[in-house]
């Protein structure tokens, strides 16, 4: 989006690239626009990204933007060659069929690179809007991520993250219908050089054989497996329209957990789900122990306008702000639990930006007391851990 503005000589541009998981997300773009342009008021103001999408008329309907690009213009030259021709430039994503191929060499001040490898989502859940905001599952050519791989390794990256909506359903769409344990073989084979892959988020059901041999048998994929686990009680998962019920989660981490010993698990909860009890949390609450989840994304439920959640019986918003705040402490203790664990261990870091601070391999922030280069990977000793992150 950078490249495309400044091709265009649109210096003097803000561009604000939108989410619409929940109504706060909404909330804090609207309020973060109107901050720019009384900051910057000599300014072209650009708004685009999933909220932009769904909610074009509303954000083009605001004083303070310039023009709105939906989620497939803001990855096309032309879209911001012809800005002053309309106001709002936005198409109908379920029409798009293909990934936009945009390959992006650096990252301004990440130690790590990613990779968008899958776009979109087939799948409907209650309490999701993003399909209607990214459009349906659609994957990045093998061949394509190779090369962007292959291109982050030579400016410098040891870590490549891949990224998706659904990223787990990769391949289903292309020739020959690949899969992402397949593709990331592929990947590793192609580009020897690079030391360190991750993933960003998977759907516990849609994990194949070839995924899971990698996790058994590759050192270079990391031993950290972000779950869409969004709820711990069955009726409440049959209600979010998901794939999987509490069983095939615990079924999931044991699994993987025999294959590589090492791997540390993390998840996305919603709390306060329309129509769940106490007793319905109390089985999400658990899970958290159950299966040790230690890097948690707590979101209490919001309402999403055209979601069939949105018309189902709603918890009020305070036991949903309780419950989150419960499951966010389950979430810290079982951190805390698994960095104490870790101390003494030797660790592989990749240093991050102020050069102090870094991960490890599962993931696990580690504090150092020696500054080193920002972006280089480090081998450093953990020697104590204050329950949030590892002093090495």
């Amino acid at each position: 989006m950078k490249a495309h503005a400044q091709s265009a000589g649109l210096d003097e541009v803000i561009i604000f690239n939108t989410c619409a998981v929940t109504a706060q997300a909404e909330k804090q773009a609207r309020q973060a626009i109107r901050k720019a342009r009384r900051e910057h008021p000599e300014k072209k103001i650009i708004v685009t990204g999933c909220a932009a999408q769904v909610k074009p008329e509303s954000f083009a309907s605001m004083a303070e933007v310039d023009t709105v690009l939906g989620n497939q213009e803001k990855m096309t030259a032309s879209a911001y060659l012809s800005l002053d021709s309309e106001r709002a430039q936005v198409n109908d994503i379920m029409s798009v069929r293909e990934t936009a191929s945009h390959l992006v060499t650096s990252f301004e001040g990440r130690a790590r690179g990613f990779i968008q490898v899958q776009n979109g989502c087939d799948h409907r859940c209650t309490f999701c809007i993003i399909p209607f905001g990214r459009g349906n599952s659609r994957s990045v050519p093998m061949g394509e991520v190779v090369a962007q791989v292959r291109a982050l390794v030579e400016a410098g990256y040891h870590e490549v993250v891949f990224t998706g909506v659904d990223v787990s359903d990769y391949g289903k769409d292309l020739p020959g219908a690949p899969t992402l344990g397949q593709m990331m073989r592929r990947v590793l084979a192609l580009v020897p050089e690079l030391k360190r892959l991750r993933l960003s988020s998977i759907d516990a059901v849609e994990v194949d054989d070839d995924l899971l041999r990698l996790i058994a048998d590759e050192p270079r994929l990391m031993p950290h497996l972000h779950i869409s686990v969004q709820a711990g009680d069955d009726m409440v998962l049959k209600r979010m329209k998901r794939r999987h019920l509490r069983a095939d989660i615990l079924a999931f981490c044991a699994k993987v957990k025999a294959l590589r010993p090492d791997v540390v698990f993390g998840g996305d909860i919603i709390a306060g789900f329309p129509t769940e009890t106490d007793e319905m949390f109390a089985n999400t609450l658990q899970l958290v122990d159950d299966v040790e989840l230690t890097y948690l994304h707590v979101f209490p439920y919001s309402a999403r306008t055209g979601t069939p959640a949105a018309r189902m019986p709603q918890v009020k918003m305070d036991i949903r702000k309780s419950r989150a705040a419960l499951l966010r402490a389950a979430g810290e203790r079982q951190m805390a639990r698994h960095l104490a664990s870790r101390v003494g261990s030797e660790l592989e870091i990749i240093v991050e930006q102020d050069g102090v601070s870094g991960h490890a391999q599962d993931f696990s922030p580690v504090r150092l007391s020696t500054p080193m280069p920002v972006g280089s990977l480090q081998r450093v000793v953990a020697q104590r851990a204050d329950g949030q992150v590892l002093f090495a």
